[in-house]
């Protein structure tokens, strides 16, 4: 088609477009209201019309970008301004924006946006806009080569402009039109330039100043929609670390509700979890901490008693499961992210601390275990890292579980903080972990189950130390068998004392092989073992389970092999007769297990008579 064939073509079009267009505006005021139906009808179809006229325009051949620019868009928008009919400004500006090509637009985006701020205040600009955002996105993302282009018409920043103008306009605008302009704006942003955090952070920014200075948000709709901008960054990147860089996300997530706060927290730890983020400088964990804020303390609005035990138990959960993710190779840095994080979850309140302590305890463990044989001064320099240190914060946290009060929980983990110092040769650290176990133990821990567990997890703690002293671990070891003869139920001493004895026999260490103490611990357990049988030969007119008596005898053979002199067949042959006596005892009741566990053992020493050698010489006089 010739240059004037299409120009004659363009020119009927756009005059047959106009004086549909303003036929169909006229309508709208024209007949009685009787007739109103039947011109709602005729109407409709009419629109139709003047839509097919732009789809003639766009599909004319010759009509390229330079006779769209100069000729097609300003005279239709001239008619679309000029209406100044609400409903045919909205469809006309939705009919340009989906009939002509995308690359017209991108290059006429200037004109285009000029017009929507010239229609009329009560129509629905934001969805045009979001419309026009949306394709030109896509756009974008079909054909990346064209993406030059848009930095050179400076797309972003029109739009920007014009949301704004749009925004600051339409002054009746709900602050729900206003937010999801923001986010189509976002979703735009992150589409066409998405390494341009800095445009990323100038549309939070827009969206904070829209905010400030009004309350928490209230309408679920618009508090929907701030969760879509937050959220469309962390579905980008697939690293909230850089999110972290944002300056105004934080500042977003402010005018959340307290409630809606706290599930925009749980989408950044998940999104963290998930992408396997390391968050790795104490200035990101202060930032990330801050946005999460809301489920590692109480906020105003939302108290901790009237949140549901079970989703309560999950936030925690995640929080602590993400202190997991935070490290770095520096050890100072390290630290540096330690003391972050304790500033932060330390004022969590006596629910949140048994749940967010043990995971920073653990921390701060692992890097005392990296710093091992760093201690003190390198070259005449301090160094700021050091498991002293870090044994002193320790001691600071764990103290807070006391006071919440969480006995149990502190003392597992002072004796967790004890095995540490042993394994870095600090015995006044460890000999002060070990002090304040027994503390705990001595004022805090009052129900007998869980003195009964406390006192296992001591012995068994310091069987594995070897960083004490003699005088220090007398001290200890006295300390542990005097608690474990003072539990309430006799079964419960007995099973302690006879536990008590690993404490004082080493196979891996030269000196602690104290055949006599143990011998002294599994008697003292066999006279409470028999007090405990005659309590319910008492109480239930027939002697109880001969289980304790078997236990020992295992004791004493485990000795016997490990060679310990005091341990001799006379002892263990004597023990193999009382329980048989037990057993044979008319007032006896029946027990499977006690009698499996018994006849088991008595075919291990069989077992070890008929190996010979020097094991089978050892067992010998030992008949069963």
């Amino acid at each position: 088609m010739k240059g004037d064939t299409v120009m004659d073509a363009v020119e009927f079009v756009l005059q047959n477009f106009t004086e549909m267009n303003k036929l169909w505006v006229r309508m709208q005021h024209q007949g009685p209201l009787r007739e109103k139906e039947k011109l709602e009808k005729e109407r409709n179809e009419l629109r139709d019309l003047v839509g097919k006229n732009l789809h003639v325009l766009s599909q004319i051949e010759g009509v390229d970008l330079e006779i769209y620019k100069d000729n097609v868009l300003p005279r239709v928008l001239e008619q679309v301004v000029n209406c100044k009919d609400e409903l045919a400004q909205y469809y006309l500006m939705d009919c340009i924006i989906q009939v002509f090509p995308d690359e017209y637009h991108l290059q006429t985006l200037e004109t285009l946006l000029g017009a929507c701020s010239q229609l009329q205040p009560v129509v629905d600009i934001k969805t045009v806009l979001s419309q026009l955002m949306d394709r030109l996105s896509t756009y974008a993302a079909s054909s990346p080569e064209i993406l030059p282009e848009f930095l050179q018409v400076e797309a972003f920043s029109k739009l920007s402009s014009a949301i704004g103008k749009v925004i600051e306009t339409q002054i009746d605008m709900p602050i729900v039109g206003a937010i999801s302009l923001y986010v189509s704006l976002l979703t735009f942003t992150l589409r066409v330039h998405p390494d341009r955090l800095d445009y990323v952070d100038q549309v939070l920014g827009a969206c904070v100043k829209k905010l400030s200075g009004k309350p928490k948000l209230e309408d679920s709709r618009a508090t929907k929609q701030v969760v879509m901008l937050l959220s469309a960054p962390l579905d980008k990147y697939n690293d909230t670390v850089t999110a972290l860089t944002l300056s105004n996300y934080p500042h977003v997530m402010d005018h959340l509700d307290a409630g809606t706060n706290k599930v925009m927290a749980m989408v950044i730890i998940r999104s963290i979890m998930k992408n396997k983020t390391s968050v790795s400088s104490s200035d990101k964990v202060e930032v990330l901490f801050e946005l999460i804020k809301g489920l590692i303390k109480d906020l105003d609005g939302m108290a901790t008693d009237e949140l549901d035990e079970e989703d309560f138990n999950e936030e925690q959960n995640s929080v602590a499961g993400l202190m997991h993710v935070l490290y770095n190779d520096d050890p100072e840095e390290m630290l540096k992210i330690i003391y972050t994080v304790w500033k932060y979850i330390s004022v969590g309140g006596p629910k949140r601390l048994p749940f967010t302590i043990p995971p920073l305890v653990f921390s701060a463990l692992k890097l005392v275990r990296r710093l091992h044989g760093q201690d003190g001064d390198v070259a005449g320099e301090e160094v700021p890292a050091t498991p002293k240190k870090i044994f002193q914060l320790l001691n600071q946290v764990i103290e807070a579980l006391s006071v919440v009060p969480s006995p149990e929980l502190a003392l597992r983990l002072c004796l967790q903080c004890a095995e540490a110092a042993n394994d870095c040769d600090l015995e006044p650290v460890a000999y002060d972990f070990f002090t304040q176990a027994f503390v705990l133990y001595e004022e805090e821990i009052a129900d007998s189950k869980a003195q009964v567990t406390a006192i296992h997890l001591i012995i068994g703690t310091l069987q594995r130390m070897n960083v004490f002293g003699v005088e220090n671990r007398d001290t200890m070891t006295h300390k542990a068998t005097g608690y474990s003869a003072k539990l309430l139920k006799k079964p419960d001493q007995c099973r302690a004392v006879y536990a008590c004895s690993h404490l004082f026999w080493f196979d891996d260490q030269d000196g602690i092989k104290d055949g006599e103490r143990v011998l002294l611990c599994l008697k003292r357990s066999l006279r409470i073992a028999n007090a405990a049988q005659q309590m319910a030969n008492v109480t239930r007119g027939s002697s109880g389970p001969v289980t304790l008596f078997v236990e020992i005898l295992n004791k004493y053979l485990y000795f016997f092999e490990k060679g310990n002199p005091h341990i001799t067949g006379g002892l263990i042959q004597s023990l193999v007769e009382l329980i048989k006596t037990e057993m044979q005892s008319d007032s006896t009741t029946p027990n499977r297990t006690s009698d499996n566990f018994f006849a088991s053992t008595l075919r291990y020493i069989q077992f070890q008579k008929q190996k010979g050698g020097v094991m089978g010489e050892k067992y010998s006089p030992i008949t069963t």
